[in-house]
């Protein structure tokens, strides 16, 4: 069930920022086509579910401050019958109304008609240009339908402005119930991360583990992932965003899984990394043992005060070190982090904001500065070193790929990790295994 009073307080928030005198339009995403007459499972805009909590598509947020009939106005699809027996249940208007709180809800169809009225007369109309090609053509023709009516008296907007800035910076801090259905989400991937380990055995497909998961997801109520899963053993476990999950997973190997679930258009996002026998070898320990001194490192660097980067020099000055004390990188570790020279195996950030969407929106500099952390915000924290086959290096080190990403929000005294309940050291990845055989 969705709180619509968190609904109604956050697009209150919003038109107090944009004022009297605007008008804000905000679409949800189109349906997209799979292929042929097959259509991609329905998500919808998070700006728009952000300020709706309406799941449907074909549907227009409009945003009137201080409009006597009333502030919010949704079109929408109208009940049909027929269409309801092939497709599944609509809202209404009724819906729009009951259920999300509208003020006034019209038929989606009846949407040229009604909004050049609806902008007439407003100074500022805030819309974010680019996202949709084909509504960016409505919106300046309902702008041009009331800008030749000048001579009659209609009052055309001589300004557009970005909804981002204000919307963007809103999500950015989350409120309790959106930091509840995130801990669900990050709760739900743990589980699935879980299930993985134990489930894992050479022989098996990269594939067959995702459906570990994702099987894991839907029994928790999370229909789908937050992203494409990544499901990659062996030299796989070196490539950053790999998807194919297609290869057999082969005695000796480490497997990495960057997967998270999406819980009510939430996300979570989780790596683990562990041999697919159940057992690290020396030169595995060695690199996971790093990469988790950096990610702890990186994590006790996230608290109110500290700036957003803090975290990423914290486990770049770590990795580094490390590498040179066994032997993967050569030379000392401020020149090599000066020069950069450590990217050759750590390439990425350490993290990025989390929330409706799996990078989230929100800015990371502010007038030119990392931005300060701040209690509400929520990151992840994602360091790594991948050793593909590299004449440089020993053998035993080849194709080790070690990522381990966690969930973090910051509170008001420290942080909270709220992916803590996923296996992490490698005892506790070792014994689940052993126990699971």
């Amino acid at each position: 069930m969705i709180d619509i009073k968190e609904f109604k307080n956050r697009r209150k928030r919003l038109m107090d920022m944009i004022g009297s005198d605007s008008i804000a339009i905000l679409p949800t995403a189109s349906i997209s086509i799979r292929n042929r007459d097959v259509e991609f499972p329905f998500r919808p805009d998070s700006d728009f579910f952000y300020l709706t909590g309406y799941p449907e598509p074909e549907a227009v947020l409009v945003l009137i401050p201080d409009r006597k009939q009333g502030e919010c106005i949704l079109f929408c699809r109208e009940r049909d019958k027929k269409m309801e027996t092939w497709h599944g249940r609509r809202s209404g208007l009724e819906g729009a109304l009951e259920k999300y709180a509208a003020d006034d809800a019209f038929p989606i169809e009846d949407m040229d008609d009604i909004l050049p009225g609806l902008i007439e007369g407003h100074e500022r109309v805030f819309y974010n240009m680019g996202n949709n090609q084909t509504f960016d053509q409505r919106v300046l023709g309902w702008v041009n339908q009331i800008k030749n009516n000048v001579r009659t008296g209609a009052i055309a907007p001589d300004e557009f402005v970005s909804l981002n800035h204000f919307l963007h910076e809103m999500r950015l801090y989350k409120s309790r119930y959106e930091i509840s259905l995130m801990r669900k989400a990050a709760k739900i991937s743990a589980k699935a991360h879980k299930r993985a380990m134990e489930s894992c055995t050479p022989g098996m497909y990269e594939y067959q583990i995702e459906g570990e998961l994702i099987a894991e997801f839907i029994k928790n109520g999370a229909r789908h992932s937050a992203y494409p899963s990544i499901i990659g053993s062996g030299r796989n476990s070196c490539i950053l965003h790999y998807t194919d999950n297609s290869d057999e997973m082969v005695e000796g190997d480490l497997l990495l899984i960057d997967s998270g679930a999406e819980y009510q258009c939430y996300a979570s996002d989780i790596t683990r990394t562990f041999p697919v026998n159940g057992k690290f070898t020396k030169a595995q320990r060695d690199v996971y043992n790093l990469v988790l001194s950096a990610q702890k490192a990186a994590i006790n660097q996230i608290k109110p005060g500290k700036h957003w980067n803090n975290s990423h020099d914290t486990a770049v000055r770590v990795l580094t070190e490390g590498m040179v004390e066994l032997g993967i990188l050569k030379g000392d570790p401020d020149e090599l982090i000066e020069n950069g020279d450590y990217t050759k195996y750590y390439m990425h950030r350490t993290g990025h904001w989390l929330g409706m969407d799996v990078h989230d929106v929100g800015d990371y500099k502010l007038d030119g500065e990392w931005r300060m952390l701040e209690a509400g915000m929520v990151m992840t924290v994602e360091p790594g070193i991948y050793l593909p086959v590299d004449e440089s290096l020993p053998k035993e080190l080849h194709n080790i790929g070690v990522r381990i990403e966690d969930d973090v929000l910051v509170t008001k005294d420290g942080n909270d990790v709220l992916s803590k309940d996923a296996p992490k050291t490698i005892d506790e990845i070792e014994e689940l295994m052993a126990n699971a055989a």
